[in-house]
C-alpha cells in the first residue's frame, strides 16, 4: 500500500431534530454526506457544532445498551447536582454542558469504497444531553481520494 496525500476535500451538514434527553441514530445522514463528497477512500470527521450534546459510536442492534448508557451517565452527572451555579437555562444545564466534555462532539471514522466503514453492530449516534427538544447542526468533513 502506498501512502497518498488527500486530494479531494467535501464539506456539508445537516440538522438532526432532537426529541429531548435521548439519542439519535445518524449514521445514514453521515453516509448520504459521504457518499455525495466523492471520495473513495479517506476519512469522515463528524462535529456537532453544540456544548450540550454529544456524538458516539456505539452499538446499534439493541437499545438497552444505550438505555444502559443514559443511566450510568445520569448518576455520575444528576440533574440540579448542588456542585453546578450554571444553571440559567434550567437544572439540566451544567450537566448537559459535562455530559458533552465526557463524551464528546467530534468522531473520525474512515471512509472505504465511499462508504463509512463501520463494525456489524456499530452506529454513529447524536446523544442530546437536554431535556427538551433541539434543533442540532452537524458539519461533515471528508478528506481523501
Amino acid at each position: 500500500m502506498r501512502a497518498a496525500p488527500a486530494d479531494h476535500v467535501a464539506q456539508n451538514g445537516f440538522v438532526v431534530h432532537t426529541r429531548g434527553r435521548g439519542f439519535t441514530e445518524i449514521t445514514d445522514k453521515v453516509g448520504e454526506v459521504v457518499a455525495a463528497s466523492g471520495v473513495h477512500t479517506g476519512m469522515a470527521n463528524i462535529f456537532s457544532l453544540h456544548t450540550s450534546c454529544s456524538l458516539l459510536i456505539s452499538e446499534n442492534a439493541d437499545p438497552t445498551v444505550r438505555d444502559d448508557l443514559e443511566r450510568w451517565l445520569a448518576r455520575a452527572v444528576p440533574d440540579g447536582d448542588a456542585i453546578f451555579r450554571h444553571d440559567e437555562e434550567g437544572p439540566d444545564d451544567m450537566p448537559a454542558h459535562v455530559r458533552a466534555i465526557l463524551t464528546g462532539v467530534s468522531l473520525v471514522v474512515p471512509v472505504h469504497a465511499g462508504r463509512v466503514q463501520l463494525g456489524t453492530w456499530q452506529g454513529i449516534f447524536l446523544w442530546e444531553h437536554r431535556l427538551d427538544p433541539h434543533q442540532r447542526k452537524i458539519t461533515v468533513t471528508v478528506l481523501g481520494h
